[in-house]
């Protein structure tokens, strides 16, 4: 989900990228082995469109995301942070080799044998490029994107002496539910309006 701020509201623009389902076998496969690569492609050609609006200021652009979404936020900010201010990583994964088998390995195969594609799709190696903000948001019980994930790519940020925000919720798995749903949801619009309208 791409955010742009603009004269005291928010543009919200979600795009349908590759890989996606019910588009046919060659719009979902062509992500095979190398997960984040096209989809970033798309998600940029959406940000080249907005461009083109008069009513998009194309300096106040951020991108919002959960699990595979919060990877690709992760993933935008670092591959493009010249074109992404501000960015929210929910429950991201940050290195496909600790994702779960079942979903990883199906698309990934397994790193032994697509090494290149791990690492190409890693975000640990990248994290000198990050120049936004960036809050990452993980669920302390989360058995899907294991905390792992979140504490390897903070501890990287820490190590590159890049500065990067993050928020636990304690009690939440993957998602965060209930009526902290409501606290989430603040949380990320309070950092957008923070950030993103400077």
């Amino acid at each position: 989900m791409i955010i742009i701020w603009h004269s005291k509201v928010f543009v919200v623009f979600t795009l349908d990228n590759r890989g996606s389902a019910n588009r046919g076998r060659d719009f979902e496969q062509v992500i095979h082995r190398q997960l984040g690569v096209n989809e970033m492609a798309d998600q940029m050609k959406g940000v080249e469109f907005l461009k083109s609006k008069s009513f998009v200021d194309a300096d106040k652009i951020g991108v919002y995301g959960w699990s595979f979404g919060g990877f690709m936020a992760t993933s935008l900010m670092l591959h493009h942070p010249e074109v992404f201010k501000v960015g929210v990583a929910g429950g991201p994964v940050i290195d496909w080799k600790w994702y779960e088998v079942m979903y990883g390995e199906r698309y990934m195969d397994t790193p032994q044998e697509n090494p290149e594609g791990y690492a190409k799709t890693s975000t640990l190696d990248k994290v000198n490029n990050l120049k936004g903000r960036l809050l990452m948001i993980h669920g302390a019980q989360d058995p899907v994107v294991l905390q792992q994930h979140s504490m390897e790519f903070i501890e990287a940020c820490i190590k590159a002496g890049k500065q990067v925000d993050y928020f636990l919720y304690p009690t939440h798995e993957h998602n965060v539910r209930g009526k902290d749903r409501i606290h989430l949801n603040e949380k990320i619009a309070d950092y957008f309006i923070t950030h993103l309208k400077r």
